[in-house]
């Protein structure tokens, strides 16, 4: 066992996230390509493998507990797969869109969901403005997209009926809640502990009305 698959048991114990074997396995793959991929495509500024554990798969991993309800996730500017993937994995049960307009990325992402199997992610190279889905979806997701106002304006025509905006933030942001377009209301703000993370975090729901 490695140092890290140590931290990240212990993380997900904090959490309450009970995963199989098999789900530690993927994590810890997914892991290991993105620090391959890293030296070469830039997907995240952390270089170092053990910090990449809390700042990247906690830090996702922190979004699943709220996901009660949902069905088909989209991760709006998934970048390297934060927080998508670690979902995909913890959440088999979940249909989940990877979504990003860079080409370098989605390449790595969908290397990922090769080498991992992992049948339930899906790979959109495409600007969000742009992307019509056959399907809509019920929880749309991002970790570092946009502000709020921004990236509910460019997700508007991507939400199911009933659908929740599930945006994940650092500090608290009410300089964005206040900027955000009539017709979309928060339905709470919660402080999320992040293990190994001595940084703010913030879960914003948000529904269409």
């Amino acid at each position: 066992m490695t140092l890290h698959t140590t931290e990240l048991k212990q993380g997900l114990a904090q959490l309450a996230l009970d995963l199989t074997e098999p789900q530690l396995e993927l994590l810890e793959r997914y892991l290991a390509l993105l620090v391959k991929w890293n030296q070469t495509y830039n997907l995240t500024a952390i270089r170092q493998e053990e910090r990449m554990v809390s700042y990247h798969l906690l830090d996702s991993l922190s979004l699943v507990p709220h996901l009660a309800g949902g069905t088909r996730m989209l991760d709006v500017g998934s970048g390297g797969g934060m927080p998508g993937i670690p979902t995909a994995i913890a959440r088999p049960d979940l249909q989940v869109a990877l979504l990003d307009s860079n080409h370098k990325k989605t390449t790595f992402l969908r290397q990922v969901v090769l080498e991992l199997g992992l049948p339930n992610v899906q790979v959109v190279t495409d600007r969000v403005e742009a992307y019509q889905p056959e399907q809509k979806f019920d929880r749309i997701t991002s970790r570092a997209f946009s502000e709020l106002s921004e990236f509910v304006k460019l997700t508007r025509h991507l939400m199911a009926d009933d659908g929740q905006y599930v945006a994940m933030k650092g500090v608290y942001p009410y300089e964005e809640i206040a900027l955000l377009p009539q017709g979309v209301a928060v339905s709470e703000v919660l402080p999320v502990t992040v293990p190994g993370l001595d940084a703010e975090r913030h879960l914003v729901r948000m529904v269409l009305q």
